[in-house]
């Protein structure tokens, strides 16, 4: 038993240390540098117990998998990098969406996701074109 625990603690540094949304298989290669007999099954298990637990939360990307990110911060949205697939974090929110809402409608939540080419890699896209 102590060797899942271990596991779970290895997830869970993956996960905090990422500091943005990731999916199961980007927790299972950032945790596989410090367990690398963890699979892909172990990471999933131990991702519905993190759930169950209310350390993280589910981030759901229209037309895409489940990404995980850890519970409790402030209300914020996410970019998505069309280059690379990595979503990172966005502090806070754009403003007043019941502004946006249609006459007799209630809002129960809302999230954005703002697609474009990160840092990263727009930095490479220049170094290769000079």
């Amino acid at each position: 038993m102590r060797r899942k625990t271990s596991q779970r603690q290895i997830i869970r540094e993956a996960i905090q240390q990422a500091d943005r949304p990731l999916s199961p298989g980007e927790i299972c290669a950032l945790a596989q540098a410090a367990a690398p007999q963890l699979g892909i099954a172990t990471v999933y298990r131990t991702l519905n117990l993190l759930l169950a637990e209310g350390w993280i939360e589910a981030v759901e990307l229209p037309g895409e998998g489940l990404r995980y990110e850890v519970a409790g911060k402030a209300h914020h949205h996410h970019f998505r990098c069309r280059r690379c697939g990595l979503v990172y974090e966005l502090e806070g929110c754009p403003g007043n969406m019941k502004a946006l809402m249609p006459r007799g409608f209630t809002a129960e939540s809302h999230s954005l996701v703002i697609y474009g080419v990160c840092a990263l890699c727009t930095d490479a896209r220049r170094a290769v074109q000079q």
